[in-house]
């Protein structure tokens, strides 16, 4: 077995793959970029190589100095991880040449899988089902509105190099697949340094399912079931599960089938994911091979019992595979969501700074957790948004997703915005939990943003008792102060919690480990240990337990349980009629500028000074965190003062350009 292997990768991958090589008592060489210095995948790694500046291009992508750091190191094999170099064959066939064991599949299958034109030439040669398309290069925005025309709206744009959602996009009409393919471009050039496009159909009422694969170097080829991938926004995958609760045994078998018979065929040596496209007949359709570890990797893990990333070390050390295909089974249930850094309040854009707070759920056999951040980390504009993944496994699909419910709920992150109040919502759904998912899930349940998710009756018995309770131990707290020149008055048993202004008259009276609760016409009975140093507060209710986090304000508490946000002040009924007749405020917002609603990098200004636009109408691009975002006018007007210009970086809320 390899004594020292290098991960050429950062974040979240980084640490799962050194937790592979402890478990296995192999060596472990962390690279990492300036900004990653104080990195958790840096200090628990056994040695650390510094490989440049922040930018992609000058540490991560440098591959000359990731294999100078092999070499400094002694390190016999090189893990890519997901993204950077992970599909690179010329990564690949450089440390062959010097040397070093690559993690991943031989060249071959890279080159060929990692070319979506070539892959889906190969595939339909291997007798795999494809989707219909045009699979020649396009070369500017008009060729690519005849050819989608031609195959026929809606069509998909994407970029033939990379995965992971990016230089992806759907066109209904000829406008869209102008603009979408500029975009698509632009962003692929950038995120993979190729800048290819082609366009297929876009398959109505789609899933997204995929088929984990296995195999060695001495001809074994096996798959670890599927997951269903169908929870997406912009293409990016939010929500996995496995298995898939559309799939049949007989089309689960074929799509194993098929995706065994295309990985031998490019003798597929390492762990890999076939994807697929499934329409609501259960007809499937190859989309691409993933040539590496996939993100949603953890859900085949805990229903398979298989560490994958131990498999692809072992089989890039020569190992035969240890498993036959009957030995693959489904335990249970497995729900993997994908936590972000960005405010999904304002349409998911990117949020940077400093993690004063990440407080996880405690970890479980039921619950995991992949994550390459702690408390106190900087979150910077250079890299992906994502924090951590959570996983929950259960015995089916329901217990899964009740687990996930709960863990959601008492995940507290402070000092940037997350996506998780979003995803919240989502698992919180009738919708998502009887399982009829397809990819365009979230334009279909959310075709105006994400603007927060009112609490039901149930949510707000949760959130007065929780917020009734934290009053009431405050109030008990302040009355044991020593030094009182007055004993304080009696604690009153009648108090009216504003939920966002709302009033719910409530009664309570404390016991020891919690207390009594009244909320409408019934008693309740809450237990929690909660104290003023908690953010998360965690209870029972009538024997129903919950977590809900929670923010001090200089009024009350912000509380955030199943998607809900709101404004909780607790207040006796004189005072909260006072509240009620006290006046909103009123935002002074003004519509004169457009500001930048994230750091970044300007790519486009779209408009020149006296150009009249309309609302919608695009007027700069904006990249962060590898992504480009459209910044369009919000009203009618006249473009007077342009403030910025292509290559510029900008700030939160700088005023890119003025109205007239």
């Amino acid at each position: 077995m390899f004594t020292k292997i290098l991960i050429a990768n950062r974040g979240e991958i980084a640490v799962r793959i050194i937790r592979a090589c402890q478990k296995l008592k192999i060596a472990s060489v962390a690279v990492y970029s300036d900004a990653d210095a104080n990195s958790l995948a840096v200090e628990m790694a056994d040695e650390a190589v510094c490989i440049g500046p922040a930018p992609v291009a000058q540490s991560y992508l440098d591959i000359d100095k990731i294999i100078a750091a092999a070499k400094q190191t002694g390190a016999q094999a090189v893990h890519p991880g997901f993204g950077f170099l992970s599909e690179n064959a010329a990564f690949a066939q450089r440390l062959d040449k010097e040397g070093i064991a690559f993690i991943g599949p031989n060249t071959k299958a890279i080159e060929i899988m990692g070319d979506k034109i070539a892959s889906k030439k190969f595939a339909a040669k291997a007798k795999v089902n494809t989707v219909p398309g045009h699979m020649g290069l396009i070369e500017n925005p008009e060729e690519a509105v005849r050819i989608a025309t031609e195959v026929g709206f809606p069509v998909m744009i994407k970029a033939s190099a990379g995965g992971g959602g990016k230089g992806m996009r759907i066109a209904h009409n000829v406008e869209e697949a102008r603009e979408g393919f500029t975009s698509a471009r632009n962003e692929a050039r950038t995120a993979f340094g190729d800048e290819r496009i082609f366009i297929e159909r876009f398959i109505t009422d789609p899933r997204h399912i995929e088929i984990q694969v296995l195999g060695d170097k001495h001809g074994n080829t096996i798959h670890l079931n599927e997951r269903e991938c169908s929870i997406q926004r912009r293409n990016q995958k939010v929500i996995e599960e496995a298995p898939s609760p559309f799939l049949d045994a007989a089309t689960r078998d074929a799509m194993g089938a098929q995706a065994i018979a295309l990985a031998a065929a490019v003798d597929y040596d390492s762990a890999g994911t076939v994807e697929f496209i499934v329409d609501k007949e259960r007809n499937f359709f190859f989309l691409e091979m993933n040539t590496r570890l996939q993100v949603e990797h953890p859900v085949s893990e805990m229903i398979t019992g298989i560490d994958l990333v131990e498999q692809m070390i072992r089989i890039a050390f020569g190992e035969k595979l240890s498993l036959k295909q009957d030995d693959i089974g489904i335990d249970g249930w497995a729900v993997e969501t994908r936590i972000y850094a960005e405010d999904p309040y304002r349409n998911f854009l990117p949020s940077i700074g400093r993690l004063s707070r990440f407080s996880p759920p405690r970890q479980s056999d039921q619950v995991r957790l992949d994550s390459g951040v702690r408390a106190g980390d900087e979150v910077s504009l250079f890299y992906d948004p994502m924090l951590a993944k959570l996983v929950t496994h259960g015995k089916d699909r329901q217990s899964a997703v009740r687990a996930m419910q709960m863990a959601l709920d008492g995940f507290d992150i402070s000092g940037v915005q997350s996506n998780i109040p979003f995803l919240s919502a989502v698992i919180g759904q009738k919708r998502f939990q009887s399982g009829n998912i397809t990819t365009a899930y979230i334009d279909e349940e959310f075709p105006d943003g994400f603007n927060g998710t009112p609490p039901d009756k149930g949510a707000q018995l949760v959130l007065c008792a929780a917020a009734a309770f934290m009053a009431a131990v405050l109030r008990s707290r302040a009355s044991q102060i020593s030094g009182r020149m007055t004993p304080p008055a009696p604690a009153p048993l009648d108090w009216v919690v504003l939920l966002d202004r709302v009033a719910h008259p409530v009664q309570i009276r404390l016991h020891d480990g919690g207390a009594e609760i009244r909320h409408g016409q019934k008693w309740y009975d809450l237990h929690s240990d909660w104290n003023p140093t908690k953010h998360v507060f965690d209870g029972c209710l009538d024997g129903q337990p919950f977590a809900l986090t929670l923010d001090d304000r200089t009024e009350g508490y912000v509380l955030r349980y199943r998607g809900a946000q709101v404004q909780a002040l607790v207040c006796t009924p004189h005072s909260a009629a006072l509240h009620a007749i006290m006046p909103e405020k009123v935002s002074s917002a003004t519509d004169q500028h457009i500001l930048s609603p994230m750091p970044g990098r300007v790519v486009l200004v779209e408009v020149a000074q006296g150009q009249e636009v309309k609302a919608g109408e695009p007027v700069l691009v904006v990249e962060a965190m590898k992504m480009e975002n459209i910044i369009r006018a919000e009203r009618d007007g006249v473009i007077g003062e342009i403030h910025v210009a292509a290559d510029d970086n900008v700030a939160a809320d700088e005023v890119l350009v003025s109205f007239e």
